[in-house]
């Protein structure tokens, strides 16, 4: 069997806490994904819907609040560095393609259906949450907040709970 090399997870984490230790210092606020995505999205609404957009007050002050859009917001870059580097780093380790990873006991189609289903439920818990789990977690326990001590907790926590229920379809 061949192993596939990749870096210390205990490596990785320390980096990761220094580049939010860093973005913290510099742009006073954690790291995050869900924000650029809801940047993107509410900004195609309001050009797209307009008049929509004017009688709707969420989206109007949306769009008073960032006047030159999603190119103004540095999450929107912040995501767009994070997918250049992952496609880098897997050309640089040798692991690009395309590639559909299931259990024994799953189909295709059943495992896309179910990733996208998660996808998107995930999707929607952030913006209850009011962020995804790098923003409210990661960058909640480096402030030592106690909701992003809490939001940490419940994603493993639920993480594990679910894993339980589904791991027959993983396992052999």
């Amino acid at each position: 069997m061949n192993a596939e090399k990749y870096m210390n997870p205990y490596l990785a984490g320390f980096l990761l806490g220094l580049v939010l230790l860093g973005t913290i210092y510099v742009t006073g606020r954690g790291l995050g994904a869900s924000g650029a995505v809801k940047s993107v999205v509410l900004t195609s609404i309001i050009k797209m819907a307009p008049e929509h957009s004017a009688n709707t007050p969420y989206l109007k002050s949306y769009g008073e609040e960032n006047p030159g859009g999603p190119l103004k917001d540095w999450l929107v870059f912040e995501v767009i560095g994070v997918i250049i580097g992952a496609f880098f780093s897997g050309v640089i380790s040798n692991r690009t393609g395309i590639k559909l990873e299931r259990g024994p006991n799953i189909t295709n189609k059943t495992r896309i259906i179910a990733a996208i289903i998660g996808g998107a439920l995930f999707g929607f818990g952030s913006q209850l949450g009011r962020g995804c789990t790098s923003g409210s977690a990661l960058s909640g326990m480096a402030v030592m907040s106690f909701g992003g001590i809490i939001t940490m907790l419940a994603i493993f926590g639920s993480g594990y709970a679910f894993a339980y229920f589904f791991r027959k379809l993983w396992l052999k």
